[in-house]
């Protein structure tokens, strides 16, 4: 039988690392799209484009892609921002949704895995969400997701601001989501939730 995948959605900084975490402790395979999108990033053909787009403003001191100040062109409130956005993103999305998939049949074939967590901050915009069977939506208030990015990523609320501009609302995020997780309390609260919901799902330990 297929393993679930479960993806999580939520803002930015709500951590929904913390709630792949507590998915993992019950057997769960993660796959951090984060992850996969700095893959992406070092791979040369990819490079290659973002210079030749860019120049080498885009690299930093060791040859790499410097992932803010790509952020700086293609979230800036700038005209043209947007498409600059969408060149990045049609570099990137399919070469992350490939690896995304080659590890989710991986895991698939993991008899020690139970369930697999899709951890990918642009799930919905990618169109990721189509691998998933369920999608879970990780809240926090606001308040408490700008605190945690700037001690976190060193991100000003400008910065938060010009990031969520480009990633659909909260509310169609929690609207799409058949399950959620309140991550403003403890550790331990967060994992009980997902416990909650393991058991809902018939997956309880």
């Amino acid at each position: 039988m297929a393993k679930p995948v479960v993806g999580l959605i939520g803002g930015i900084g709500s951590g929904k690392s913390t709630v792949a975490q507590a998915f993992a402790r019950r057997g769960a395979k993660v796959i951090v799209g984060d992850a996969l999108g700095h893959e992406a990033l070092r791979q040369p053909a990819v490079k290659a484009k973002l210079v030749e787009r860019w120049g080498p403003r885009v690299l930093d001191e060791t040859g790499e892609v410097d992932r803010r100040k790509v952020a700086g062109i293609v979230f800036a409130k700038t005209p043209g921002a947007r498409d600059e956005l969408r060149v990045l993103e049609s570099l990137v999305f399919p070469w992350i949704e490939r690896r995304a998939r080659e590890e989710i049949a991986a895991a698939g074939g993991d008899a020690g895995t139970r369930l697999i967590v899709l951890d990918a901050a642009v799930m919905l915009e990618a169109g990721w969400n189509n691998v998933c069977d369920r999608l879970v939506y990780v809240h926090v208030p606001r308040e408490a997701r700008l605190k945690r990015l700037a001690a976190g990523r060193g991100w000003d609320p400008k910065e938060v601001e010009e990031r969520e501009g480009a990633q659909r609302s909260l509310t169609e995020k929690a609207t799409r989501a058949g399950d959620a997780v309140d991550n403003s309390g403890s550790p331990a609260e967060v994992q009980r939730q997902v416990d909650d919901l393991l058991a809902q799902w018939g997956l309880a330990p």
